[in-house]
């Protein structure tokens, strides 16, 4: 029986992609690298990680970005996102609140894959 999602990986066509999305993630999102390796870095959140790496089939950006949609959880969706603004991602939506009372913003990460905050209200 499945128990829950215990990692993400997100694959890139080289080193130079790769350094990319890992100064992207960790300088602007400010998550703390857990594991490096050539051709892999991992980020962890508690019993989660979220792994990026070098694959030799990938040869391109995604040709349908929006398949897979990572979502990350912020307490201050409007600062962290106005710095991600700052570090040139391609804005799909800037932060609005939802009809449900959280907020939603969602962008491109260098590699092309689409993502989103969340900042889930009290």
């Amino acid at each position: 029986m499945v128990f829950g999602v215990i990692g993400v990986t997100v694959w890139t066509k080289d080193e130079s992609s790769l350094r990319a999305m890992e100064a992207f993630y960790s300088e602007q999102q400010g998550m703390d690298v857990y594991s490096r390796h050539e051709g892999w870095v991992s980020f962890r959140f508690g019993d989660m990680r979220l792994n990026m790496g070098v694959h030799q089939l990938i040869g391109h950006a995604p040709r349908d970005p929006y398949r897979t949609m990572i979502n990350f959880g912020t307490n201050n969706i409007v600062e962290l996102f106005g710095r991600l603004v700052q570090w040139g991602v391609v804005v799909i939506r800037p932060p609005e609140k939802e009809h449900w009372g959280g907020w939603v913003a969602t962008f491109q990460d260098p590699d092309g894959n689409v993502v989103q905050l969340l900042q889930m209200e009290d």
